[in-house]
């Protein structure tokens, strides 16, 4: 397996659990179809903003397709919230993945710091 590829793969993972939570909304309440509109588009788009930074042209370039993935997870760490708070879906059934949006968070925010400072260090 490539470097990244683990990443990468729980990305795809994490966006057909995010589609299966879209399909679970009540379609009735026009309220949960916004928010099912949002969730697909931030849940499904860090997979291949991943997949285009491992292919980016530059360490720049790397860097910025990282931290639009990083903000795709973190509207949707916040859509899941609302979708909690506002009882659409049971909290117990959303807790795990909200956990897996955390630590994705954390891997690429970890990822993009460790990308900058490297790049700091090169043009020393």
């Amino acid at each position: 397996m490539a470097k990244g590829d683990d990443i990468e793969e729980r990305l795809v993972d994490f966006a057909v659990r995010i589609i299966n939570v879209c399909d679970a909304l009540p379609t009735e309440k026009i309220s949960a179809k916004h928010i099912q509109r949002q969730l697909v588009r931030s849940g499904t788009s860090p997979a291949p903003n991943y997949g285009e930074a491992r292919s980016a042209e530059s360490g720049k370039d790397f860097v910025h397709k990282l931290k639009i993935a990083l903000k795709e997870l973190n509207e949707t760490r916040i859509w899941l919230k609302i979708i909690i708070r506002s009882r659409l879906i049971k909290e117990s059934i959303l807790l795990d993945l909200l956990d897996e949006c955390d630590q994705l968070c954390r891997i690429l925010g970890a990822s993009i710091r460790t990308s900058q400072t490297k790049s700091a260090e090169d043009k020393n």
